[in-house]
């Protein structure tokens, strides 16, 4: 790891947002190194905290996109979507950055005695924290934001992930606190600030929401509790109207930057033949899913055609002839204007479906149904739409037989996108229907982790844990 840059509004949201308001004097304040200040305030902290937070989820998503067969690239043997080995070192410090501003932000909040800029970066660090022990395992944390160590320890992937317990833990006793001494400044906030009247709340809904999808991970675990899970869930999101976004860019959601950049035939954001199929009624005989023409466009030759993972494109030097479904720019989830969405109140369903799965069927079936209904509101289906889709007897199966599989499957259609797809797919050992290795993969079974940065390596060393098979499965994935 390289050394903790503190950044401030002016440094990091000018580079990531184009924002012009820093003044002269302001400025004139710096250091020598220009990209760092001595006393980051509170609200510059803020905005680049939850701007990393919305940026990250973009970056991981789009990392394992290919891995749950969400998208797939047009060139055969593309080494996303074959498994082979990728130097993810950017993502690797884009996301200690982002815990490194949200830490700086948590120890001017003890600072200045303000509970809910110390409980929403609690949040922050635990969210980013996460993705770094999905992802990889074994990292640093308990020496991370030491400055004068330059080769922080690596922590074992399961104290990782109780660190992140705890912080959630901290962040629910802090934003739970009505009398801070420094209030969250909407303006600052860029994901809950539009809502400023119910800002506090709203962190501390998001905060048990992330504790209930973390407790669910686990369900492969002796230490799952579903209890555990019900209670965090209880106390979560209770509309779609709560779901945690980020919706400020410097031109547009980077999802709609891969759609607009594939119209202009810079190849990306090919939509794989596995969520095609999925959703067209070839998988699921006798029922099509009316969220695909709010996720895709159809064809040249009106129709909706995945591209297979790893074998690129059905015609081979015709890339650009848009005979196969991509990203859209027109769909509610990656248009220009569309929220990077975190965590979402359909995804708490599935969990909680999962949670009643063995004591309560019809509440879990309830939850289900749910989920499903508050996914196509998202995304715009027409009621009517919606309603038929919900009555047909491939999903309206009733209490009695409720599946695991329709509740994975559903779930694999409302966390598109989302980097929270990859933990489902290996909890559920990739058993959807019809789902395949990729073509040519290099792997001989679905992968489960990735290999260490090299610039991680190179910068700390024998510290850093031999690479293993990126077919290991995590601790929680046995």
């Amino acid at each position: 790891m390289q050394k903790i840059i503190k950044y401030t509004w002016c440094a990091a949201l000018i580079a990531t947002l184009g924002l012009q308001s820093c003044k002269d004097d302001y400025l004139d304040k710096l250091s020598d190194n220009p990209n760092q200040v001595p006393v980051p305030t509170l609200n510059a902290l803020l905005a680049t905290s939850t701007y990393k937070i919305g940026n990250n989820n973009f970056l991981i998503g789009s990392i394992v996109a290919p891995y749950v067969q969400y998208t797939a690239s047009p060139s055969a043997n593309a080494a996303g979507d074959t498994y082979q080995a990728i130097d993810f070192s950017t993502t690797w410090d884009a996301l200690y950055f982002a815990m490194a501003d949200a830490n700086e932000m948590k120890k001017l909040a003890v600072t200045q005695g303000s509970s809910e800029y110390k409980g929403v970066a609690d949040v922050i660090i635990a969210y980013n924290l996460t993705l770094v022990n999905d992802l990889w395992g074994d990292a640093p944390f308990s020496q991370a934001f030491d400055i004068n160590n330059l080769k922080p320890k690596y922590d074992k992937q399961q104290e990782v992930y109780n660190q992140a317990i705890v912080l959630l833990d901290e962040a629910i006793a802090e934003l739970a606190k009505t009398n801070a001494t420094v209030k969250l400044a909407p303006t600052s906030d860029l994901i809950y600030g539009k809502t400023p009247a119910t800002e506090r709340a709203n962190w501390l809904k998001m905060a048990y929401a992330l504790k209930a999808r973390l407790l669910n991970k686990i369900s492969k675990t002796s230490s799952y509790s579903p209890t555990a899970v019900l209670a965090a869930l209880s106390n979560s999101f209770t509309a779609n109207a709560d779901d945690a976004g980020m919706a400020t860019f410097k031109e547009r959601n980077p999802w709609a930057n891969v759609a607009l950049s594939n119209s202009q035939q810079s190849l990306g954001g090919w939509l794989s033949e596995q969520l095609i199929d999925a959703l067209k009624g070839t998988t699921f005989t006798g029922v099509v899913d009316p969220r695909l023409e709010k996720i895709t466009d159809k064809t040249v030759n009106n129709a909706y055609i995945g591209t297979v993972n790893g074998a690129g494109n059905r015609l081979p030097g015709a890339n650009t002839t848009k005979d196969e479904c991509y990203i859209s720019s027109n769909s509610p989830w990656t248009s220009n204007t569309s929220p990077i969405l975190i965590v979402t109140y359909a995804e708490l369903k599935f969990i909680e479906a999962e949670a009643y799965f063995d004591t309560d069927k019809t509440k879990a079936y309830a939850a289900y149904l749910a989920g499903i209904s508050a996914n196509m509101d998202k995304l715009t289906v027409s009621t009517t739409a919606r309603d038929a889709y919900l009555a047909n007897p491939v999903v309206s199966v009733g209490a009695a037989a409720l599946t695991k599989d329709l509740i994975f499957k559903e779930k694999y259609i409302a966390t598109y996108l989302n980097p929270e797809a990859w933990n489902d797919a290996r909890r559920y050992d990739y058993k959807y229907k019809d789902f395949t290795l990729p073509v040519n993969a290099v792997l001989t079974d679905f992968i489960r982790r990735l290999d260490y940065p090299q610039g991680e390596r190179s910068k700390n060393g024998s510290n850093v844990p031999a690479d293993v098979e990126r077919t290991t499965k995590l601790w929680w994935d046995q």
